[in-house]
């Protein structure tokens, strides 16, 4: 239910559109702005009442006073919120061209704002296309660098939005990202929201080429991917796990070793018992690549991960690294065998409590070796 009942605002709005578009009294224009503004900040009802004000407010943003340009991007932002139609006519009403100016205004509140305002019209699948030509994209990564904390993560929202258009991904790549990404992923909280946004646009750029050589050559590049994976929120782990599987399915040859000797098995590993659904596949998947051979082997071998991760382990350096992923095998094998004898267990208990006779399958013995 909207917050605000704007069923009361139907007398007052025609008198606040008529302000609005009363170019020749800029006080009331802002007045009328900002009483918009707080009249469409929860109501979807309101939004729709408003949508006539979007041109008069783009208006607004082309003039020479900063107090206009605020209250006409709070009350365009707010009319943009859950509305799809909206934010199409503010695109086509020509809302861009000054909101790009914005974001390359000294002054840290306006360009949160034009940052904000960004996050929610690229939320539009239909002008995402817009967005990205609009010449957005390079001052959103520049904003990574020296923005504000606010306005860096809604940087990163605006920039993972508009990555999902093809277009908007080649030209994200060629403002060259990558450093500022792998900067927020060590600085940020493994859990936060934003290295979950940056991680999972990341995992986007290394399908292409320059994305991947840009992460491998970035100082400690692949090594804040393997950090995430190995302690960050379920989603943003998939995510790592998948930007690595990414390179490898790619190119094996070139990607393995930059992987490895950053000490990546142990965080897959446990990501192979512990991790969600898709952690888990891509963990084993990628496993299977690091090894010395990806194909199975000819002898009658079976493929467990066991032999998987014995074959791995012979090929990385460092005894401190063998050490570490041994250590997880056992760890993980303990941990798996203790849950195969607790299923096994239940299953005998539940026969137990059965009048029903006890059949083989009820009293299977496990072999802990």
């Amino acid at each position: 239910m909207d917050s605000h009942p704007c069923h009361l605002t139907t007398a007052v709005t025609p008198t606040l559109l008529h302000l609005i578009q009363d170019h020749t009294n800029p006080s009331s224009q802002v007045e009328a702005a900002k009483e918009i503004r707080r009249l469409t900040k929860t109501s979807q009802r309101c939004r729709r009442q408003f949508s006539p004000a979007i041109k008069p407010l783009v208006s607004m943003l082309y003039s020479h006073s900063h107090e206009a340009h605020e209250a006409a991007l709070l009350a365009i932002l707010n009319l943009a919120v859950k509305d799809e139609n909206n934010k199409i006519r503010i695109v086509e009403a020509g809302a861009l061209e000054p909101i790009v100016s914005f974001l390359q205004s000294m002054d840290s509140t306006m360009q949160e704002h034009a940052v904000a305002a960004l996050v929610t019209l690229s939320a539009s699948p239909v002008k995402k296309p817009a967005i990205g030509a609009s010449g957005s994209i390079p001052y959103l990564i520049k904003i990574l660098n020296h923005g504000s904390p606010q306005a860096k993560m809604e940087a990163i929202v605006a920039l993972s939005n508009l990555s999902t258009e093809p277009d908007n991904l080649t030209l994200i790549l060629q403002s060259n990202p990558v450093p500022c990404l792998v900067t927020i992923l060590k600085t940020s909280k493994k859990s936060s929201k934003i290295l979950k946004r940056c991680i999972s646009l990341l995992e986007s750029l290394v399908e292409f080429e320059d994305g991947r050589v840009s992460l491998v050559l970035e100082e400690g590049g692949v090594l804040a991917v393997v950090e995430v994976l190995e302690s960050g929120s379920h989603q943003s782990r998939e995510h790592a796990v998948g930007t690595l599987l990414t390179m490898c399915q790619i190119d094996r040859c070139k990607y393995r070793e930059p992987i490895l000797k950053e000490g990546v098995i142990p965080g897959l590993l446990e990501l192979t018992v512990q991790g969600t659904a898709k952690s888990r596949t891509k963990a084993h998947t990628l496993l299977r690549l690091l090894r010395e051979s990806p194909y199975k082997r000819p002898e009658l071998e079976s493929e467990t991960l066991e032999n998987i991760l014995s074959n791995i382990i012979s090929q990385i350096d460092g005894e401190e690294q063998c050490g570490n992923a041994k250590k997880m095998l056992a760890e993980m094998v303990q941990v798996s065998m203790e849950q195969s004898l607790r299923h096994l267990q239940q299953r005998a208990l539940v026969c137990s409590q059965s009048d029903l006779p006890i059949t083989a399958s009820c009293t299977s013995e496990v072999s802990l070796k």
